[in-house]
C-alpha cells in the first residue's frame, strides 16, 4: 500500500517510551507494507518531560487532563497543518510516585481512582471531542479512513478479568473501552470512513511496566520499537468498517 503524501499524524504522549518509538517509525516512512519517499508531517504532543531533539517532529504542550489545555494545543496544531490524518493516544496511567496498583480494596484511594479516571478514559473523550474538525478534513475513504486510535489494556476486558485487583487501572480501562466504543457509534454517522480503534500494545519496556516485569516471560516483554512497529502495521490494515474494534499488538480482537 502506497503511503498517501503529505498525510499527517498526531502522537499525543509523544516524549513516553511507544511514543517516541512510533515517532522513529513514521519519520522512517516505513511501517505496515507503507514504503514511501514521501515526507509525513509529524506532530506530537509533551506535557512535562522536554521533548527529545527530533527535527522531523513538530512538538506541542498539551495536559490531557485539562480540557483548556487540549483546546489551546489544538488550536496551536491547526495552525500547523489543515487536517489530521491518525491520531494515537499513547498516554496512560497505572502507578505514580505515591500509589501502585491496588491488590485490595483496602488500598482503594478515592485520589487515586479519579485520577485514573482522568487520564485513562476522560482524555481520549476530551481530545475526540476538539480533534474531530482536524480529521473531518482529512482525506478518508473505506479502504483508508481516518484513524482515531487509543492505548488500552487487556485488563481492562470484563469477559477476561480472573484475577481481580487494579481496580482504578481496570474500571478507567473498561470506561475507556466504552467511550471509544460510543464515539466509533457517533462517528459513523457524523464523521463516516473515520476508524475508532483500541489497542493493547502487550507489556511493553517502558517506565509505567516496569515494577512488573518480574513475572512476565521474557518473549512476552516486548521493546518500544517492536511494539510500535506492530501496533503501526495493524493500523496500517484498518478500514472504515473496522471502526470500535478492540484489538492487541498482532491485530487479533480481544473480548470487551
Amino acid at each position: 500500500m502506497e503511503q498517501q503524501t503529505n498525510k499527517t499524524y498526531l502522537i499525543i504522549g509523544g516524549t513516553g517510551g511507544i511514543g517516541q518509538a512510533m515517532l522513529r517509525q513514521l519519520a522512517s516512512h516505513q511501517h505496515g507494507n507503507e514504503k514511501s519517499t514521501n515526507s509525513a508531517t509529524l506532530i506530537a504532543t509533551y506535557h512535562k518531560r522536554p521533548p527529545p531533539d527530533m527535527p522531523q517532529v513538530t512538538w506541542v504542550k498539551m495536559d490531557l487532563t485539562d480540557e483548556d489545555s487540549i483546546k489551546n494545543a489544538v488550536e496551536t496544531i491547526k495552525t500547523k497543518t489543515t487536517h489530521i490524518d491518525w491520531v494515537i493516544n499513547c498516554i496512560g496511567l497505572l502507578h505514580d510516585g505515591n500509589q501502585q496498583p491496588e491488590k485490595s480494596l483496602r488500598q482503594l484511594s478515592p485520589e487515586f481512582f479519579v485520577q485514573n479516571m482522568k487520564v485513562n478514559a476522560l482524555a481520549s473523550l476530551l481530545l475526540a471531542k476538539h480533534i474531530r474538525p482536524l480529521l473531518q478534513k482529512a482525506t478518508r475513504t473505506e479502504d483508508a479512513p481516518a484513524i482515531f486510535a487509543v492505548l488500552s489494556a487487556r485488563v481492562g476486558s470484563i469477559s477476561d478479568n480472573q484475577l481481580g485487583g487494579w481496580y482504578s487501572y481496570r474500571m478507567s480501562k473498561a470506561a475507556l473501552n466504552m467511550g471509544m466504543k460510543n464515539v466509533s457509534i457517533e462517528w459513523a454517522r457524523s464523521l463516516p470512513n473515520t476508524c475508532v480503534v483500541v489497542m493493547q500494545p502487550g507489556t511493553v519496556d517502558t517506565t509505567l511496566s516496569e515494577p512488573f516485569q518480574g513475572n512476565v516471560a521474557e518473549d512476552k516483554l516486548f521493546s518500544p520499537d517492536y511494539s510500535a512497529e506492530q501496533l503501526l502495521n495493524v493500523l496500517a490494515t484498518m478500514r472504515a468498517a473496522d471502526s470500535g474494534s478492540f484489538v492487541d499488538w498482532a491485530g487479533e480482537k480481544i473480548a470487551w
